[in-house]
């Protein structure tokens, strides 16, 4: 082994441990945390130094068992049995009220012969409903070092780090589980046969149907073993017989104080999780945050916008006249502000959203939900993608790997992209603002109703198109959410702000990036025209009415006219493909480009501009056209990448591309010809 080798960990344990947040604090991360199972779904690394160590830290998804049933645990069991010689050991985390569940799992790693330290995340959560856990005995007990900690407050940190840096892992070198008496001699054969060091890898070589991932035939030692060797039932086996071994440790470990109080988390969910007031007040809760991006995000917006009018205004005058100024002062600049001024709007939903994540409701909503999708050929844990698809379809189409069905993590996979994702918030927050007159419905702004409308649209289309989806896509197979609910925890207000503004940074620089580029070629498009006179090659710096942009719009008008759409929103459609919130950049360059007058809101420009005819170009028709449009149009090619990584199949790929852009271009040709 070099000298200077980095030092590789693994972070391990149950979904809703507080892995994240061990990995965030550990490294000084900003992994995504929330208060409920499947945050995690691909292995994350991190790096940290202590005295003058270097470590590797891997946070592996969380898995109930080292037997995969769903994808992301998949990635856990082949990362923890193949990796096992690069690694120095596994921290293992449980939770303090979750111990019998956690103790599963990390006897099988423990059989495995991996070297371990054992975490005991959260024991004043424990304490607090009376549970009192012996550490000591509980650590004579396992043969293994024991930390407590609390994450969130960096308590135990540095003890931890301190283990890994004095290689405290532990390897017992013991076997907890007792095979069956009616397989052990055929689990000894084939340890020999196979040159196991230990007879549970044997064991687990046929639990798991293959030979430690690598699917091979016993050949002659299957001859004469009875049929009962199912792989499903060898773990049914041992899952029963460990439980047993866990609950005699447990019995000496825990001690519960008799008539407890009934505690907050109790209380509350009497009415967070009812089949009724449940639903109620989740409804409330997005009617506050909807309310809110209106309302919070209306000065911060006012004051950015009036900072890129001031900067394309600055420009124009002190820049000398030609292409150069033109380019900046009605291109770029209004094109990057166009993208930057709904800053404020996604960073306050993003906010609230990590906040429900982080306190542990959002656990509830899935439990709510699950009764509400079975009908529709999902399950709860599909609400997991569904929810984090309205923050970016990216992320939520990886996190259907925690569904175990393969029929329903495809269902989920098809529909997670109707759901409203934060790229479409800047095109639904100007059409609104556009459509929609300012006033209050019982206090709550209408633009906030219609927003809200907007996103429970997508929520119902992406039920109704699961709803049909699942009549095409046979499987036979069952399944059941089985879930803990945790108790609810004051979320971390500081790091969640910390986490939505590098959200809201990445939102800027990938759309600015964008928007750069596509302001450009706008720019290009609009300053150069076909040639008007005789000697010229082409014409510059022309009207825009005249460039080879519009030409190129009007080109594509007959497509889009029914749905009441001008040159330059088809312009604004195209562009938006790459990205969906690049339509309100380009809308914002284009009438930049069209208008004399910089200091006016681009918004105002879009409300006064009109047809030929004499009509307004965003009617309130024009404007509900737009906004069923991108609530159905798969224009994101980044999510249309993920979605064939993740089903790898071109023919679902396609299909959903067909789908949805099918979809949205007859819906918006339909109502806009009920309602001009």
């Amino acid at each position: 082994m070099q000298e200077n080798k980095k030092k590789q960990i693994l972070l391990v344990g149950n979904p809703n441990v507080g892995k994240s947040t061990v990995f965030n604090t550990l490294c000084n991360k900003k992994q995504k945390t929330g208060n409920y199972a499947g945050v995690t779904v691909a292995s994350h690394s991190g790096n940290y130094i202590y005295k003058n160590e270097e470590v590797e830290v891997i946070d592996l998804p969380g898995s109930y068992s080292v037997y995969p049933s769903s994808e992301d645990e998949a990635i856990f069991s082949k990362y923890l049995i193949d990796e096992q010689k690069n690694y120095a050991g596994v921290v293992y985390i449980l939770e303090a009220l979750s111990l019998k569940r956690g103790l599963l799992l990390f006897q099988q790693i423990q059989d495995l012969g991996v070297p371990m330290v054992l975490i005991i995340n959260q024991i004043d959560q424990a304490e607090r409903r009376g549970v009192s856990i012996d550490v000591q005995k509980f650590s004579e007990a396992l043969g293994i070092k024991i930390i407590q900690t609390n994450a969130k407050e960096h308590i135990g940190i540095d003890e931890i780090r301190e283990a890994v840096y004095n290689n405290e892992f532990v390897n017992t070198g013991k076997i907890s589980f007792e095979t069956p008496n009616e397989h052990k001699d055929f689990i000894q054969k084939l340890a020999s046969h196979k040159g196991f060091d230990n007879e549970y890898k044997a064991w687990m070589s046929l639990s798991l149907g293959t030979d430690l991932g690598r699917i091979e035939s016993v050949g002659e030692l299957m001859e004469n073993e009875p049929k009962s060797l199912v792989p499903k039932r060898l773990q049914v086996q041992e899952t029963v017989r460990r439980y047993q071994n866990v609950d005699r440790i447990l019995e000496d470990v825990i001690s519960k104080k008799p008539q407890f109080k009934e505690l907050l988390t109790e209380k509350l969910d009497k009415v967070l999780v009812h089949k009724f007031w449940g639903y109620v007040v989740f409804m409330a809760i997005l009617l506050v945050i909807f309310q809110s991006v209106f309302f919070l995000a209306e000065y911060p917006m006012n004051w950015i916008e009036s900072f890129f009018s001031w900067l394309s205004a600055f420009t124009n005058e002190h820049l000398p006249e030609g292409p150069v100024n033109s380019l900046i002062s009605n291109g770029i600049v209004p094109g990057i502000g166009g993208i930057v001024v709904f800053a404020p709007q996604i960073g306050i939903l993003l906010y609230f959203l990590y906040l429900l994540e982080d306190s542990g409701y959002m656990a509830r909503v899935v439990f709510l939900m699950d009764r509400l999708l079975r009908p529709f050929g999902l399950n709860g844990k599909s609400i997991v993608p569904l929810v984090s698809g309205t923050a970016c379809a990216i992320p939520a189409v990886i996190s259907t790997r925690n569904i175990e069905n393969v029929k329903e993590r495809l269902l989920t996979i098809l529909v997670t992209p109707f759901m409203t994702c934060s790229a479409r918030l800047p095109v639904y927050s100007i059409i609104i603002g556009l459509i929609i007159s300012e006033g209050t419905f019982l206090g709550i702004k209408y633009k906030a109703l219609v927003l809200m409308g907007m996103y429970l649209l997508g929520f119902l289309v992406a039920l109704l198109s699961a709803a049909v989806l699942k009549r095409f896509i046979k499987d036979k197979g069952k399944t059941y959410l089985v879930m803990d609910l945790p108790a609810y925890k004051k979320p971390l207000f500081g790091y969640d702000l910390k986490m939505v503004l590098g959200k809201v940074w990445d939102f800027i620089t990938g759309a600015g990036k964008i928007i750069f580029i596509v302001s450009i070629i706008i720019w290009f498009l609009s300053y150069f025209g076909p040639k008007q006179q005789p000697d010229q090659f082409v014409a510059t710096n022309v009207e825009l009415d005249h460039s080879y942009l519009a030409k190129m719009g009007r080109g594509i008008e007959p497509v889009i006219a029914p749905l009441g759409y001008d040159w330059k929103m088809g312009v604004g459609i195209l562009t938006s493909f790459v990205a969906r919130e690049v339509f309100v950049g380009t809308m914002s360059t284009l009438y930049s480009l069209e208008d004399d007058a910089p200091e006016v809101k681009v918004i105002d420009k879009m409300r006064r501009d009109v047809k030929p005819n004499g009509e307004k170009v965003f009617s309130f028709a024009t404007g509900i056209s737009v906004l069923l449009f991108y609530a159905f149009a798969m224009q994101c090619v980044s999510t249309l990448a993920v979605v064939y990584r993740e089903t790898k199949s071109w023919k679902w790929t396609g299909f959903q591309v067909t789908m949805m852009t099918g979809l949205a271009y007859f819906v918006s040709m339909i109502v806009y010809q009920i309602l001009k």
